[in-house]
């Protein structure tokens, strides 16, 4: 248990890597803020487990401006701080980019993308004017589909480039002395709701099990099942995002999974190659 226990105020705690995370923390001897959209009752056997004075369970709606900073201040006034924000609250729509509706599109972005970046101006705000001593540390949830998109998870990747886009100039965009660390996390493959019940599967538009979409879609479906080999498991992998948040330096990204790596590469590698390819094109452009 941690001599001082830090407070962690968690986003998406219902289940997944949040209630992995909630889960994991409380048994470091360590205090959780676990917000969530649903029902509070759903982490009854966490509340019958820890006592109130490590567990603050709060409703938090990432899409309404208004429940993020309500959380944000219940948790500021119940503890005098928070030391670490594990944004992660998001989901899933699998499917064609043309058979998806573009209204389900624009509020999935609401909640990936806008009550993400909602949710990291709020965490900045308190490491940055109520902690004492300034400072915190900022895990974002992203996913490798942020680097590197699959058919089939068209405007989930969509909405986690605009995650890892505005994440990055936001961490530029700090003071070093307000000491606030930022890190992306990229998740491959891992057994979570999040590509089984909780996400949103579109009928596709060319049925052929032979499609890159349906491949992705039944790999998707087999995967949160935990019938796939090698799929990663959420509680190992909050260990982890605990270790990352008590690094001095932690990096901007953190790709974790072997497939998430393999896939981070070959983006790179991609990204070279048409570098390469016509880098010639660029000589002589200034103006005469």
């Amino acid at each position: 248990m941690s001599s001082t226990p830090k407070v962690w105020f968690i986003t998406g705690a219902s289940s997944g890597f949040g209630r992995c995370m909630t889960e994991y923390i409380l048994s470091r001897g360590e205090i959780a803020v676990a917000t969530l959209r649903g029902d509070p009752s759903i982490l009854s056997s966490l509340t019958s487990k820890y006592p109130t004075n490590q567990l603050l369970i709060l409703k938090l709606d990432v899409t309404d401006p208004l429940s993020i900073s309500s959380a944000f201040n219940s948790a500021k006034e119940t503890f005098g701080r928070i030391d670490v924000v594990f944004n992660n609250a998001g989901y899933a729509i699998i499917g064609e980019i043309e058979g998806t509706d573009e209204k389900l599109a624009q509020d999935l972005f609401e909640c990936n993308f806008w009550g993400s970046s909602r949710v990291s101006k709020e965490a900045i705000k308190i490491f940055r004017e109520v902690n004492n001593p300034v400072g915190g540390r900022l895990l974002i949830n992203s996913s490798i589909s942020g680097l590197n998109p699959v058919p089939g998870l068209g405007y989930y990747g969509a909405s986690k480039f605009a995650v890892e886009g505005f994440t990055q100039a936001l961490a530029s965009e700090l003071n070093p002395d307000w000491n606030i660390k930022v890190t992306l996390i990229e998740p491959g493959m891992f057994s979570t709701k999040a590509i089984g019940q909780n996400a949103i599967y579109i009928p596709t538009l060319h049925p052929s099990p032979c499609t890159s979409i349906n491949i992705t879609r039944e790999r998707l479906h087999q995967a949160s099942l935990g019938k796939i080999e090698g799929v990663g498991s959420p509680m190992k992998a909050v260990q982890g995002f605990y270790d990352l948040a008590n690094l001095d330096e932690p990096p901007l990204r953190f790709v974790i999974g072997k497939d998430a790596i393999k896939r981070a590469r070959m983006q790179l590698e991609t990204l070279e190659r048409d570098i390469k390819v016509l880098e010639a094109w660029s000589e002589d452009l200034a103006d005469e």
